[in-house]
């Protein structure tokens, strides 16, 4: 089959119907997504734990390790989003080098991170790194950034973290 020459237009075909009687549904009807990529799931967490509990029991260490793992497991989610998870714990350890600039800049990149996450489970992206860096200052920032995670993880239902799961966008 030849492409007609730039310019001419091919004469009108009237679509073919199937055995069944019915024609298959336009392309734009189609509401299931295509998965484009797979990944592995990620860790749910309780919000008021991670933000809360856990840090006031441990001393604050807590708040280092889930800021360490949610880095990993995002980029073990999607590879795409680059693996910063080294850097983020690096930038809590010597943050006051950088006058806590480093430590504000990679805050504000885990929101941009964890939209992209959102985007590639197929949820409109709804994690803002500036609310995040808002709510951080307030002391809220963990609880909001979980409670996003948490809809890229319930997104995929009772799949345990680990396992495969595909990527839509």
């Amino acid at each position: 089959m030849s492409y007609p020459p730039q310019g001419q237009q091919q004469p009108y075909q009237q679509p073919q119907q199937q055995q069944g009687g019915y024609a298959p549904a336009p392309a734009h009807q189609q509401q299931a997504p295509v998965a484009r990529a797979a990944g592995l799931n990620m860790k749910r967490r309780n919000p008021a734990a991670a933000w809360l509990g856990l840090p006031m029991i441990t001393f604050g260490i807590y708040g280092m390790v889930w800021f360490f793992k949610v880095h990993k497991e995002l980029s073990e989610y999607d590879r795409r989003i680059d693996d910063s998870s080294t850097n983020a714990l690096l930038s809590v350890l010597f943050g006051a080098v950088t006058l806590y600039i480093w430590p504000l800049v990679v805050w504000c990149k885990l929101g941009g991170r964890i939209a992209q996450a959102q985007k590639a489970a197929g949820l409109p992206a709804s994690c803002s790194g500036g609310i995040g860096f808002l709510l951080g200052i307030l002391g809220f920032g963990v609880l909001y950034y979980q409670l996003q995670l948490n809809k890229v993880i319930d997104r995929y239902g009772d799949t345990p973290p680990g396992q495969q799961v595909s990527l839509v966008a």
